[in-house]
């Protein structure tokens, strides 16, 4: 405690009376926490600063928790110690004051934690307690609280208590601060962190995105080479068809030649032969007059010339024989060695290997053709030296009776002219026959229609039993070429239930079990007619799912089996004296569009093409 002398020199100093001190009943007169305007928080959108990163600047001024934390002077004279406290007091009045206008603190420095206190505080607070508060809002309370103690606990002239007691609350606000401090520093710490998670999130989307773009560069680069890879595939595929072909016209042309020259040798020594069987037999008869030992002689003479001939012709035939044997093995060799060259090419492509195979098959396959016509020569060559058997007879039957020889000869040679002109008839009267058969067959074909409409029904699947149309052929063991579809169930007005029936008439009928080689039959007569030299077009038309590609394109469709009536019937007339040339293309209608399926798909948009008729008739 002060003593008297003191409080009479407090007194005596001239200090403001204690009055102004605010009473308690201040208090009573504001309105409830919940409704007071200083209690409640800004509001967030009001905040002029927000926490960052960066460094803050160093404040202008010190804050109130700074000069709180700075301990009073005290002086050994009592008077200026109270006068001190005096002004400090006013000071924290003021500084109060001023915290309710100034402006909200950053989020940063926002006090978090409120320290129990245990000086009484009103009714009207308690609610605060459940809500944060702003520094302004805590200012005014401890601004507050400290007016409402001071009054209860200390008389209004007790001085130097009232200044214990707001060195007390500066002491708290202080350790509220530090604590807030605290925080703020945690807070700073977890936000670079989260700072530095962010930066490396962002440096490996940087990375994926790069690596994206590489690899859609690298997409874009393989799909090129993929497209150049396969036009490359395309161009050695063609050019190694036009080298088969190439070398397959080759060799048909060389065997050609080979048996053009060999039949015009074996005709050669056919006349020379002829001739020389002429001369002997005038020979023959200027010589009959002389001497039947001179004659005789003669004949042997003549007979070992002819033999001596005979057999060096038959040397020199054999050895050309040998001679075209070597050449068509060495080119047979060749050929062979081609394609195995050519197939060890092909080993490095990818699935085009079949078609490959097939034409090694076809080359294989002209290879055994080439071979038979060999044997054919060498049958030939045989019929030759028959040839030779039978002059060397006729020069036997010379030397027995020249006047039967001559008469037989004549006869022999007559029933060889007449056997060449029945010959040539024949061919003649079978080439009449031909073109006759070809008229009355588009004879036969108008008659039948130049239009004709089939219709087949396809067998239902698994899951289209129970949905399957009901159809009745009526006339399938005659004719077959009606159809009957049964409607749905009708009720008359009478009560009678009938069924619609709609009646379907075609040329011709297929029921569900039939075949492909069935509806072949029927229209391989067409096909017929294209080979005699007329238009034909057979079409297939329907929804989808009807079974239009399995009839046209299967193994055993129309398609595969008109080509194959084609090839055997131009092979088997080609010795009738029949010869065919054939050109083909490969097109598709799309959108009323015609496009050229052998040729490249990049010219499709500028070439057309047009379908027209064609004006050739027979």
């Amino acid at each position: 405690m002060v003593p008297n002398s003191e409080n009479a020199q407090i007194r005596a100093s001239g200090l403001r009376p204690p009055s102004r001190i605010p009473a308690t009943t201040g208090l009573l007169e504001m309105s409830a926490s919940d409704n007071n305007a200083r209690a409640i928080p800004p509001p967030a959108n009001l905040l002029k600063h927000k926490g960052s990163a960066l460094p803050e600047p160093a404040p202008k001024r010190k804050t109130l928790a700074e000069r709180a934390g700075e301990p009073p002077a005290r002086s050994t004279n009592t008077t200026s110690r109270v006068m001190k406290r005096s002004n400090t007091t006013n000071a924290l009045r003021k500084t109060s004051g001023n915290h309710t206008t100034s402006s909200v603190r950053p989020a940063s420095a926002a006090a978090t934690h409120r320290t129990n206190s245990a000086l009484p505080r009103t009714g009207s607070r308690s609610a605060l307690a459940a809500r944060p508060t702003s520094i302004a809002q805590e200012d005014d309370d401890e601004d507050l609280s400290s007016s409402s103690i001071l009054p209860n606990k200390r008389k209004a002239w007790d001085t130097k208590g009232r200044l214990e007691d707001m060195e007390t609350l500066y002491s708290q606000l202080k350790s509220q601060l530090d604590s807030a401090a605290t925080e703020k520093s945690g807070m700073e710490e977890g936000i670079s962190i989260y700072k530095a998670r962010i930066s490396e999130m962002e440096q490996i989307r940087l990375q994926l995105s790069t690596a994206n773009q590489t690899l859609t560069t690298e997409l874009a680069e393989t799909k090129v080479k993929l497209s150049s890879v396969n036009t490359q595939l395309d161009d050695m595929k063609r050019s190694h068809s036009f080298e088969i072909d190439d070398l397959r016209r080759k060799n048909r042309n060389d065997i050609e030649d080979a048996k053009d020259d060999h039949r015009k040798e074996l005709e050669r020594l056919q006349r020379e032969a002829r001739d020389e069987l002429d001369r002997v037999r005038k020979d023959a008869q200027e010589e009959a007059d002389r001497a039947n030992k001179t004659r005789r002689e003669e004949v042997a003479e003549k007979e070992r010339e002819l033999r001596a001939e005979l057999e060096e012709e038959r040397s020199r035939r054999l050895r050309e024989i040998q001679e075209l044997t070597t050449q068509f093995s060495m080119q047979k060799l060749t050929a062979e060695n081609d394609v195995t060259q050519k197939d060890r090419e092909l080993q490095s492509l990818r699935s085009e290997l079949n078609e490959v195979k097939a034409n090694l098959e076809s080359s294989n396959a002209l290879t055994v053709n080439l071979k038979e016509k060999l044997t054919e020569a060498s049958t030939n060559t045989l019929t030759l030296e028959t040839s030779m058997r039978a002059m060397k007879a006729k020069i036997d039957f010379l030397e027995s009776d020249n006047q039967a020889q001559s008469q037989a000869f004549q006869d022999l040679n007559q029933k060889m002219l007449d056997a060449q002109a029945v010959a040539a008839e024949a061919k003649e009267k079978l080439r009449q026959e031909e073109t006759l058969r070809r008229k009355l067959h588009n004879q036969v074909q108008e008659l039948k229609g130049n239009i004709r409409v089939f219709c087949r029904v396809r067998p239902a699947l698994g899951e289209e039993e129970t949905k399957k149309a009901e159809l009745t052929f009526p006339d399938a063991d005659t004719d077959s070429k009606e159809v009957v579809v049964q409607g749905p169930d009708q009720k008359s007005a009478m009560g009678t239930v009938t069924k619609a029936n709609n009646n379907f008439s075609f040329d011709r009928v297929f029921g569900p079990s039939s075949q492909n080689g069935e509806i072949f039959d029927e229209i391989s007569q067409l096909v017929q007619s294209a080979l005699d030299g007329y238009n034909v077009c057979i079409f297939c038309y329907g929804q989808t799912g009807s079974g239009k590609t399995y009839t046209m394109s299967s193994a055993d469709g129309m398609i595969p089996s008109a080509v194959t009536q084609i090839y055997e019937t131009a092979k088997s007339l080609e010795d009738k004296g029949w010869t065919y040339s054939m050109e083909g293309s490969f097109v598709e209608v799309y959108n009323e569009t015609v496009n050229d399926l052998l040729g490249k798909a990049e010219d499709w948009n500028n070439k057309k093409h047009e379908i027209r008729q064609d004006p050739v008739k027979l």
